[in-house]
């Protein structure tokens, strides 16, 4: 017998989603029947990623947001919710990094990867948890109770790389929220969980991997190989469906062996 994952009816809040894994994300949940909302600063990308969502039979909206900025966070969910309806499932996946030694980071690189990787992921999270709570408390409208958050980290949060050593911090204190809201939140039917993805080919390095560079990096990985976007697909839908109510504060390495 085949087993499907069926997301009909349900809204996904996609952080990110203007390129590399946000794109796939927000692809992958309107494959399974969600309402997509595509937030990030690049309108323009998301307006191309709406007409190719469309154009497989898709539903999906688009906001800007902008996550270091609590006044956009609170504007973009508020807007989500009156045009496409109640949030059910958060991806978190908005991301920066800066490449240096400890002690060449600046003030401004330092703020730069905390505000958007841990203060942002947690101010959006935080939002979309609010709304999540009164629902199921009955305070606010809506019919499905509980809710889905996916916050994307890293195995840079579990396993220290060099010359990334703050984003390394940033996605470690993402391990860390994500099992703090589990605890919390999880008494209203809201599970949290965290995907750390290991060295996934996006538009954004593609090039890096056919330098010396990166081609040394290769053949450091266990099975001399990085990951597609796709290979995430299986994991992102197990945990925003309904199926996974007994995983709550996961947190799942899915770099093929990296940090083992």
């Amino acid at each position: 017998m085949a087993y499907t994952i069926d997301l009909s009816g349900r809204v996904a809040f996609v952080t990110g989603a203007s390129s590399g894994l946000g794109a796939q994300f927000a692809r992958t949940l309107s494959r399974a029947g969600a309402a997509v909302v595509l937030a990030s600063r690049r309108v323009e990308k998301l307006k191309e990623l709406r007409a190719r969502i469309e154009g497989e039979g898709g539903d999906a909206h688009v906001l800007e947001l902008d996550v270091t900025d609590n006044a956009s966070i609170r504007a973009a969910v508020a807007h989500a919710e009156t045009e496409v309806g109640s949030i059910d499932i958060l991806v978190n996946n908005s991301g920066v990094s800066t490449t240096q030694h400890l002690v060449d980071v600046t003030e401004e690189d330092y703020e730069f990867i905390f505000d958007t990787n841990t203060r942002g992921a947690f101010f959006v999270a935080q939002e979309v948890g609010k709304r999540m709570i009164a629902r199921a408390r009955g305070a606010a409208p809506g019919t499905y109770t509980g809710g889905r958050i996916i916050n994307i980290a890293s195995m840079a949060g579990l396993k220290v790389l060099p010359q990334i050593g703050v984003y390394c911090m940033s996605k470690a204190a993402v391990v860390q929220m994500t099992k703090a809201m589990a605890v919390e939140w999880g008494r209203f039917g809201i599970n949290v969980n965290a995907i750390c993805p290991g060295y996934i080919d996006t538009e954004i390095n593609h090039a890096h991997w056919s330098t010396e560079q990166g081609q040394k990096l290769v053949g450091m990985l266990p099975r001399k190989r990085v990951g597609k976007p796709e290979d995430l697909d299986v994991v992102l839908l197990m945990l925003a469906s309904g199926q996974s109510h007994f995983v709550n504060g996961a947190v799942i390495a899915a770099d093929d062996g990296f940090g083992a």
